[in-house]
């Protein structure tokens, strides 16, 4: 296996439960999180220790993103609630129950908010007004995991239902279905940056690779850890992508060859004690950051 040198720069530890979501905000050193204590809390990469409760909310967070232009924060709840948060007057929430059993990843594609909850259903938004315009039923069974490609102009979803759907992202018509895509439920979909492939990770812990240009034709998949595989992140010059897993371990891999570079973990590397849920890899100093159920975030410095 390649040497690739990673470096734990802090493990913050603000959280008081499982911490499920982590966003960008408009800054590469900055980033949200949100746990299933409720709280939203804004980090700085260049002083990591020294997070800020910007807002509560009532249950546990599943899902989040940060609307630089709206000064918002869109955050999806356990219960299938929508939460609109204003971060200039945070008492100024709105709580939109639409989804039911969770609303498990939000995207933004231009000026327009989508939500894919667990009765299998996406929605389109409008941030300004939070107001939900059109919704699609897509499976009897959670919707888990959506990425948008620009290079495409479509939107990928991956569904306890063990399928990927790929959507027209203007129209959400329904172009292709990857069937059985997974022996489980699929947890998280990343398109690489070309939009060549689309990577996909599943409760069956396999990692496979999609290519996007040959009907879909799968041109990896690898038993990439013991247990669910819950998300990807790529970093952002493409290059490499790393894995985050219930196995507790994170992994590092080459974008290009797929070759496994790198594996943190719990004793080693004085990584995660117990699941690993999210991963956001930032462009400030390539610092790759992880959260889990130890209530915990680690930010990693990638060599």
């Amino acid at each position: 296996m390649p040497q690739l040198q990673v470096q734990k720069i802090a493990q913050l530890t603000g959280h008081k439960a499982s911490v499920f979501a982590l966003a960008p905000s408009d800054s590469p050193q900055f980033f949200y999180s949100g746990a299933g204590d409720g709280w939203l809390v804004r980090w700085n990469l260049e002083d990591p220790e020294m997070g800020r409760l910007v807002a509560k909310v009532d249950t546990q967070i599943f899902s989040l993103l940060h609307l630089p232009e709206f000064n918002k924060l869109v955050v999806g709840n356990m219960n299938g609630g929508v939460h609109w948060v204003n971060l200039e007057d945070p008492t100024d929430t709105r709580n939109i129950a639409h989804h039911q059993k969770g609303v498990f990843d939000i995207l933004q594609i231009g000026n327009q908010v989508f939500t894919i909850g667990g009765e299998g259903k996406i929605t389109r938004w409008a941030p300004l007004e939070a107001q939900s315009l059109e919704s699609l039923h897509l499976s009897n069974q959670s919707l888990r995991s959506a990425d948008y490609s620009p290079q495409r102009d479509e939107i990928a979803i991956g569904s306890s239902d063990n399928n990927i759907y790929l959507l027209d992202a203007k129209t959400l018509t329904l172009k292709h279905t990857i069937k059985n895509a997974h022996a489980n439920s699929v947890f998280t979909v990343k398109y690489g940056p070309n939009g060549r492939h689309l990577f996909s990770g599943g409760r069956d812990a396999q990692l496979k690779v999609w290519d996007a240009g040959n009907d879909w034709q799968r041109v990896l998949s690898h038993p990439a850890h013991w247990f669910t595989i819950n998300d990807i992140a790529f970093q952002p010059d493409g290059q490499r992508f790393a894995t985050g897993s219930r196995d507790k371990t994170i992994k590092i891999w080459d974008a290009e060859s797929f070759d496994l570079l790198k594996v943190l973990e719990t004793v080693r590397d004085q990584g995660h004690i117990n699941s690993v849920n999210n991963l956001y890899w930032s462009d400030y100093e390539n610092y790759l950051v992880s959260c889990g159920d130890d209530r915990s975030i680690i930010v990693w410095k990638v060599g």
